[in-house]
């Protein structure tokens, strides 16, 4: 008899991941993702990418708005019953008393090497932080966010310059390529959990919009910092003549001068400390712009002081 399989995810993060589940003949009973969205006019439905790849898979999927204290969905699940639960940035907690109803246990594949950025954030989070390697964890849920007995920890570096959106897409990746592994394991009985140092544990907050506001002060490695950890969303930004200017895409420069102030007609703008260039730009209600177009006719010019 096969082992039943529920998946829980939401995001693009995850898709990758239950893909290969797929695609390597586990049976999955049911998928939990998000429920539909109505777009900011109301004028249509989103469904996560969870639910687009589901619906093409032709898997079971439910939709609930929460778990917690949801008897119609626990009743549901534990008549599955369920060998394992696999959740991938899902965007709920699983409740305490779901934890019983999985033969090996609810895991959560997350996108740091735990204990460290626990939380809704931790690839943008280990960029802005200027962090020089991530990875991903895989942990047994427990009634703690993030705070799990781990099995398997996998690293890589992240690369000069990176964003959020390359590291996500390279994450997810390690992730599809070692979870089928992992749940051979599961099953075999050939898996070991260790508990986190929980001392050692830091948090990955989610992102506020407000943190995307560019202070000019801060050093030029640290915007860089922020503005790839905030790529593509919410993005990092700047007011100039009170209206908002995204920056997209820059790179570090080592020219010194009073922060804030545009140095050259390249867009080089002067930070604390050294200078950043910007290679993409993108204007409030506007479409993004390479900075060699943008610069065309543009009234951020050298001289000016943000």
């Amino acid at each position: 008899m096969s082992k039943k399989i529920a998946f829980m995810g939401t995001s693009g993060f995850a898709v990758p991941i239950l893909k290969n589940i797929y695609q390597n003949g586990f049976e999955i009973s049911v998928v939990y993702t998000q429920p539909p969205k109505k777009s900011n006019r109301g004028q249509r439905i989103t469904k996560s990418p969870i639910h687009i790849l589901s619906e093409t898979l032709n898997l079971n999927i439910r939709t609930p708005e929460k778990l917690l204290e949801n008897t119609i969905e626990y009743e549901y699940i534990k008549k599955i019953n369920l060998d394992l639960a696999i959740v991938v940035s899902y965007g709920q907690i699983i409740p305490k008393d779901y934890l019983k109803l999985s033969k090996n246990n609810f895991i959560n594949i997350h996108a740091s090497i735990l204990p460290k950025w626990r939380g809704a954030a931790p690839i943008q989070r280990s960029i802005i932080n200027l962090d020089k390697k991530t990875g991903i964890s895989i942990m047994k849920i427990n009634e703690k966010l993030d705070e799990g007995d781990v099995s398997k920890i996998f690293k890589l570096n992240i690369l000069e310059n990176e964003n959020a959106q390359s590291l996500s897409e390279r994450l997810s990746v390690l992730a599809s390529d070692k979870i089928t592994d992992i749940i051979d394991n599961i099953f075999e009985g050939n898996v070991n959990y260790r508990a986190q140092e929980h001392s050692n544990a830091t948090y990955a907050k989610k992102i506020d919009k407000s943190e995307g506001i560019i202070e000019w002060k801060e050093d030029a490695e640290k915007i860089i910092g922020k503005i790839n950890g905030l790529y593509p969303s919410p993005g990092c930004f700047f007011i100039f003549k009170s209206e908002r200017y995204k920056i997209l895409k820059a790179e570090r420069s080592f020219t010194e001068g009073d922060p804030g102030t545009i140095i050259n007609d390249r867009l080089e703008i002067c930070c604390g400390k050294e200078s950043i260039k910007i290679l993409e730009i993108q204007r409030e209600g506007k479409k993004a712009q390479k900075i060699s177009e943008f610069i065309t006719g543009s009234k951020i010019i050298k001289g000016t002081k943000l």
